[in-house]
């Protein structure tokens, strides 16, 4: 009897060592421990044996189920386990060519679209394009557009400070036409586009990041009239429009004097419609002629020299122009909407 106990046990261990997978596992459990199984057979053999057989035996019996028990489950747990790190291992390590049933092809954001666009309508009229820090200082982005710390259309901003006393997230791109004047001399004109922040709630037509875009010129002689030009002439190409209406009402900016609020004819109806709000007119942007302490801070006399400066939104003309409808689709990173454009 303890002979065949040694070669049960010798069987079994060689068995489960060359178990591949769990399957395999449990059909050596079911030879050895199942209603039919070696080991069952053998302890049911123990009836049949004197008592002193039973003391001897019964001991080694009772091992060897425990021992078959014991390898079973240790293997089976160790097989699983190596396949869950498998199968990890495969995912981390997957051939990103492999089963592309056809080339993907990549989609530019429509920031990039309106971006590029204007910069390339601006560039055909002479003008530069300018980049800033987003970063400013209070100097920068308030106090050298004519904005001193009483003034009251620091209210009209909701500014982000930084935790650095004077810095803040600029809140329009108008910081770098300072920048832009102080480190060059007239003739002058560029346009400034680029990301500005405002504290204000999301919704389909607000958000805290936006696009804007500004523009500067300065020269000797400059006139009202020359802006009024630009921004037919800007608008016109913009929306691909031959002839375009534009209408100027008066504005109060600080960093410009007189000021200007410049409304386009909308280009998607003639009698009205959800966009123009019924009234056949959309507004566009703000602008002026460069108020005579902004040039002060830029470093340029403002008895020889004038310029206009105007700045608008390119979230809004983007979202005018492609027909979006909610502002936050522009951030959302959907793919259905990006494969669009």
């Amino acid at each position: 009897m303890q002979t065949t106990i040694k070669n049960i046990e010798t069987d079994l261990r060689n068995q489960v060592a060359q178990a591949a997978t769990p399957k395999e596992v449990e059909d050596i459990r079911v030879a050895f421990l199942g209603k039919k199984g070696s080991i069952t057979v053998l302890l049911s053999q123990m009836k049949d044996l004197s008592l002193e057989e039973k003391k001897t035996t019964g001991p080694l019996m009772q091992a060897l189920r425990q021992t078959a028990e014991g390898l079973i489950e240790e293997r089976k747990n160790y097989l699983i386990n190596h396949a869950a790190q498998a199968a990890a291992l495969k995912e981390q390590l997957f051939d990103v060519t492999v089963g592309l049933s056809k080339a993907q092809q990549g989609h530019l954001h429509p920031y990039t679209h309106i971006v590029e666009e204007i910069q390339q309508i601006f560039l055909s009229m002479g003008y530069e394009i300018w980049d800033g820090p987003e970063v400013e200082t209070d100097f920068y982005n308030f106090g050298a557009l004519n904005i001193p710390q009483d003034h009251p259309a620091r209210d009209m901003y909701d500014t982000f400070w930084t935790d650095t006393p004077g810095n803040l997230l600029r809140t329009h791109t108008s910081t770098v036409q300072i920048r832009a004047m102080q480190e060059r001399k007239p003739p002058i004109a560029g346009i400034a586009p680029g990301r500005t922040f405002r504290h204000e709630a999301v919704d389909a037509s607000h958000d805290y990041q936006f696009m804007q875009c500004e523009g500067l010129f300065v020269d000797k002689h400059v006139t009202i009239g020359h802006l009024f030009a630009t921004a037919q002439t800007f608008l016109k190409a913009l929306f691909e429009k031959d002839t375009l209406d534009i209408r100027i009402r008066p504005g109060f900016f600080p960093f410009v004097e007189p000021g200007f609020e410049i409304d386009m004819r909308c280009v998607f109806c003639k009698t009205g419609c959800s966009v123009c709000k019924q009234s056949t007119w959309i507004e566009v942007f703000p602008g002026g002629m460069v108020h005579p302490n902004v040039l002060k801070a830029g470093g340029i006399d403002p008895t020889k020299y004038a310029g206009f400066a105007f700045g608008f939104g390119l979230t809004r003309l983007g979202m005018l122009k492609y027909g979006i409808d909610d502002i936050r689709l522009l951030y959302s990173g959907k793919l259905k909407f990006l494969e669009q454009f």
